[in-house]
Parts: C-alpha cells; sequence; structure tokens
C-alpha cells in the first residue's frame, strides 16, 4: 500500500475512529486503527465490538492495500506532523509502515490486517432520515441525564420511542429526566430502542452543530447505525425495558418562576464553588417575591449565596438540589429564560427553556434539614 493525503483530513479522521478504540483491548489487533486504500479513498475505522466508526477521505493511491496500525502512536504521530501531506508506505517485506510528511519520517509496525474485524454496513428492518441539527439536538438535550452506573444497564442509554412522525427521546438516572420531542415532515414508522450514552457521546463529537444535512439511520433488533457524510457509526442497542417515565411528570404546578438563564447559570456556577467538596453538592433555591435567593453551606469551607432577579408566580418554594444536575441543563438549554416549575420542597420540579417547548427536564430535589 502507498498512499498520500492532505494532513489534517487524515488527522482528524484518525482523531473520531480513535473514539470507538478499546480501553482494554480483547485482542492486540483491536488496539489498532485499520486503513484501507482503493479506488482514490482511504478508509479509516476502528471499534471495540460495542462501537464502530468508520472514517473515509480522498487519497491520491499509488498502490491499494490495507494495513493496521496502533493507534495510539498513530494520533500521536498524525498530530505532530507539520507538512500539509502526509505519505503511508506498507513495506511488506520489513511489515513496517513508513510515514513521511516534509522532513520527518516514522517507521511503525504494521499487524495483519487479515485479522482486523472490519465493518459491515447494517442491513436493518427500518431505515429513515433525520436533519443533523435536530438529531444533534436530541442527544445534546438528553444524554446528560443518563446514568454511568452498569449495574442498571438501562439507564445508560437514550430511549428513542418512534412513532409515525413523533420521535421522543427520554434519559433517567432515576434523580433526573430530560425528555425531547420533535414532530417530523413524514411518518417513519415505528420503535422503541435504547441507545448507549457512550455511543451517543461519541456521535455528538462528530455531527457539526447548526448543519441541516441528512443522516442515514437503520435499527435493527440489536444495532443501530448512523451515515452521513463521510462517516458511519454503528452501536449495539441496549436490552430491556425503559420505565414508563411519563407517569412521574406532574399535571400542574402551584409555582412557576422564570429567570434569565445566562444570570441563574452563572450564580449556580458560583455559589456551588463553596458546595463542590460536599458529596451532594447541594445548592438550596428560595423562589419569592421577585427573585431568586440561591445558597450552598459547607461546614469545613464556608457559604455563599446570590440573589437574581425572577418572576415568580404562586407560593414561596424553598428546595435544594444537586448543583451539577442545575448547571448541566441551563448549559444546554438554547433560549434566554428557564422556567421553573415547582409544587413543594420534596417533590421533582420541571425545567423548561424558552425557546423550546418541546424539551422538559424533570429534577427531583435533595432532602436536607428544611
Amino acid at each position: 500500500m502507498k498512499v498520500t493525503c492532505i494532513t489534517k483530513e487524515i488527522t482528524n479522521a484518525i482523531q473520531i475512529v480513535s473514539r470507538a478504540l478499546p480501553s482494554k483491548p480483547q485482542t492486540p489487533v483491536l488496539s489498532g486503527i485499520y486503513l484501507k486504500a482503493d479506488n482514490e479513498t482511504l478508509e479509516i475505522q476502528a471499534t471495540n465490538y460495542e462501537l464502530g466508526i468508520l472514517a473515509k477521505i480522498p487519497a491520491e493511491i499509488s498502490e491499494p492495500g490495507e494495513i493496521v496500525i496502533t493507534g495510539r502512536y498513530l494520533q500521536e504521530v498524525m498530530r505532530k506532523l507539520s507538512g500539509e501531506t502526509v505519505s503511508l508506505t506498507f513495506n511488506k517485506d520489513e511489515n513496517i509502515v513508513i510515514i513521511q510528511s516534509k522532513t520527518a519520517k516514522f517507521k511503525l509496525l504494521n499487524m495483519d490486517a487479515r485479522e482486523y474485524p472490519t465493518m459491515r454496513y447494517l442491513e436493518g428492518t427500518m431505515s429513515f432520515n433525520m436533519k443533523n441539527d435536530i438529531l444533534e439536538s436530541f442527544i445534546r438535550k438528553t444524554v446528560f441525564s443518563c446514568s454511568t452506573d452498569e449495574v442498571r444497564p438501562i439507564f445508560t442509554g437514550c430511549y428513542l420511542d418512534i412513532d409515525d412522525k413523533l420521535v421522543t427521546m427520554a434519559a433517567t438516572n432515576t434523580h433526573r429526566l430530560s425528555v425531547k420531542t420533535e414532530t417530523l415532515d413524514e411518518g417513519i414508522g415505528n420503535a422503541r430502542l435504547i441507545i448507549p450514552a457512550k455511543a451517543l457521546n461519541e456521535l455528538l463529537h462528530i455531527i457539526s452543530t447548526g448543519s441541516s444535512e441528512d443522516v442515514r439511520i437503520v435499527c435493527s433488533q440489536k444495532q443501530i447505525s448512523f451515515e452521513f457524510e463521510n462517516f458511519y457509526m454503528i452501536s449495539r442497542l441496549i436490552e430491556g425495558n425503559f420505565p414508563d417515565y411519563k407517569a412521574i411528570i406532574p399535571k400542574a404546578f402551584q409555582t412557576e418562576a422564570i429567570m434569565n438563564k445566562d444570570d441563574m447559570m452563572g450564580a449556580v456556577d458560583r455559589v456551588s464553588l463553596i458546595s463542590r467538596a460536599n458529596e451532594y453538592n447541594i445548592i438550596r433555591l428560595v423562589f419569592s417575591d421577585g427573585q431568586l435567593h440561591i445558597f450552598s453551606n459547607n461546614p469545613e469551607v464556608g457559604n455563599a449565596e446570590e440573589i437574581i432577579p425572577a418572576t415568580v408566580k404562586g407560593p414561596e418554594v424553598n428546595i435544594a438540589f444537586n448543583a451539577q444536575y442545575i448547571a448541566d441543563v441551563l448549559k444546554n438549554m438554547d433560549g434566554e429564560e428557564c422556567t421553573f416549575a415547582m409544587n413543594d420542597y420534596l417533590k421533582p420540579a420541571a425545567v423548561h427553556d424558552s425557546a423550546d417547548s418541546a424539551f422538559l427536564y424533570m429534577v427531583t430535589p435533595v432532602r436536607t434539614n428544611h
């Protein structure tokens, strides 16, 4: 194999596919990144069996072929190159890959490409297109609510509910819940899936925010794939039944408060400087008399408080939350204002985005010495 391509393009592609490299490879070849040169295209891929990512870039191919290079060193080498172009040449006799760019030259050992579990395009029972920006919004506004505790796998993924034109994505760690809904222009069928948060986070890194390109999504009983531009990603699905999240959403609230989102985000960030040292990172919010009063206290550090303007309708509410759970939702909102809807200090509160009525966030308060 002998190929020449633009350094920036191959470096970017390698950084993206390397997200699928396993931290503890089951076999040595899985620690590598697979490269195949053919038809003026360089195909680059990595997999850990649960997640696979493939990228394609244009290249000048003098000799087609396939190689596998240890992912860790390939990433580091590509990042350090200063030349505009880079060439990769496989010396079969010595079983090495020669990487040259400008005056730099590296020789890296090649692994047997025949042993690499190359990805196959998924042929599922359901396929449809979704705009890039819609998919990005679905993921960004829900995935942060997933659990990281592998003991209960169904909470480590986002639930995708497709009902003809109505598409809903939901995520929960049992302490908070994010729900995002969109009505598409055309019906796409019916399906209920749980997609691992790890896969969605990697997809979020890849897709370009603000683009309206179509993403091709294919689903089977056990896998899901996403294809757009020159990238392809395939992931396993999580087995199990997602809980009925709609049952915990109150039908009415006694108190509603509207704040400027940036004001609240800044105040929460500052006040929580004191509470972060505690295990539960607790801040107290008091909604009353046209203001929101935010407190934090740590006996070993000190305390902090800040007041911001708020439009409050209904009785005063004195309620405590994990500060991170509030910060997470605020930084993923699009509007200038946020609304908190509450009943009392022991019941879940709802958070709404002024720019997105199809998004709902529920968060459970922390029980404290009231």
